[in-house]
């Protein structure tokens, strides 16, 4: 079998991504960051799901992200917004975070003589991250092909974004099919310690319009309506 890191927040996108990959054969070995972010419950989401869709191992890799702030969802001092989308880029945004996460799978695929990369960024349905847009992942692609000795070698590895050009009601759909329990996820901003999501996010709108669109029942614990 082939070989693939698979990017895991705990989220609905990662765990659908992660679903694909072994759907499609491979054999998934998930990484998450414990980046500093404000609550735990993503990762111990994360743990959940890549036990219950067979990855082979799941590791967490530990790092400070608040040690440069500029983010709601590293620096508590700034607040997460709650008005829905506004103008711009949000302030959830935390700079240069895919282009760190990919680094360090990048690093681990090599290690394990991986083929492949799974994110489960999307350009549709999402706040409008520079970093989840396809010509970004094209272009971390061919740096990470001139980066590695195992793409001199002869080895390339694929950064592959299964969800980019879907809207959140498909990837609830392909979730579904691929067995993905969503009860499992976590994907607000500032979930409660037992995962609860606050229901006003970006996330949690764009999760609970997404279920609606899908036409498929809503498994998320929302502590506020909208």
């Amino acid at each position: 079998m082939n070989k693939a890191v698979v990017l895991l927040s705990g989220g609905l996108d990662s765990a659908t991504a992660l679903a694909l990959a072994v759907r499609h054969g491979f054999d998934c070995h998930a990484l998450s960051v414990s980046y500093g972010q404000r609550h735990r419950a993503e990762l111990e989401a994360a743990t959940r799901v890549a036990a219950v869709l067979g990855a082979s191992q799941h590791r967490v890799i530990v790092l400070s992200l608040p040690f440069f702030g500029g983010s709601a969802l590293t620096d508590k001092s700034i607040q997460v917004p709650t008005d829905g989308a506004g103008i711009g880029i949000p302030n959830t945004y935390v700079p240069a975070r895919n282009t760190i996460f990919l680094s360090l799978a990048l690093a681990w695929a090599e290690v394990l003589g991986a083929s492949a990369i799974f994110i489960g960024a999307n350009a549709v349905d999402y706040s409008g991250y520079p970093d989840c847009r396809p010509e970004y992942l094209q272009a971390f692609e061919a740096m990470a092909n001139l980066a590695t000795r195992a793409a001199v070698e002869g080895h390339p590895i694929r950064i592959h974004a299964p969800l980019v050009s879907m809207t959140k009601a498909q990837i609830i759909h392909a979730g579904t099919e691929a067995g993905v329990d969503f009860g499992l996820t976590v994907s607000c901003y500032q979930a409660d310690d037992d995962g609860s999501a606050c229901g006003v996010c970006d996330a949690c709108r764009i999760r609970r319009a997404g279920f609606v669109a899908a036409g498929i029942d809503d498994p998320t614990r929302y502590l506020q309506r909208v």
